[in-house]
């Protein structure tokens, strides 16, 4: 079943690029006692998720902050070198980058969407929520091949 409002967060384990290679974060560890802006892209490098979604919460992340959220990151099923690649070129310092490279993350969420036709294989579908201590506050999922209810601007919106 789909996490919902409500849900608490299941334990799964992603990948963070850090100077001394890939390091393991637990899900559980890392949104406990804490309010995160999490959002989902499909893929690194992809169209929309580099033109529009990740440069939006780049944009708005003292905005966000400034509204109660403690760290903003973003995952997509991608390795941990191109999720660090990617978070590089952005400019996207103020953002963790989580790589979901199994899309074990995403599939215990059920939250997955099949891009075999693109060749992507199953990925993540586009995605934000807010986390509180480990519990989905907010849940956004879009359409398949809209980009609204993801955004940092609709996060900012609602919180």
């Amino acid at each position: 079943m789909t996490i919902q409002v409500g849900d608490r967060l299941p334990d799964a384990t992603l990948v963070k690029a850090t100077a001394d290679g890939p390091a393991k974060v637990d899900t559980t560890d890392y949104f406990k006692g804490k309010t995160v802006a999490l959002f989902s892209v499909p893929g690194a490098f992809t169209p929309t998720c580099s033109a529009k979604h990740l440069p939006g919460f780049v944009e708005k992340a003292d905005d966000l902050k400034a509204k109660g959220v403690d760290e903003i990151a973003c995952t997509a099923v991608n390795d941990a070198f191109v999720m660090g690649a990617w978070g590089k070129s952005a400019n996207a310092d103020a953002i963790t980058m989580l790589a979901d490279g199994n899309a074990d993350f995403v599939k215990a969420l059920d939250l997955t969407m099949d891009g075999s036709g693109f060749g992507m294989g199953t990925r993540g579908q586009r995605f934000s929520m807010i986390v509180k201590d480990g519990v989905v506050e907010q849940l956004n999922v879009e359409a398949p091949g809209e980009f609204k209810v993801s955004s940092a601007e609709h996060m900012l919106e609602t919180l």
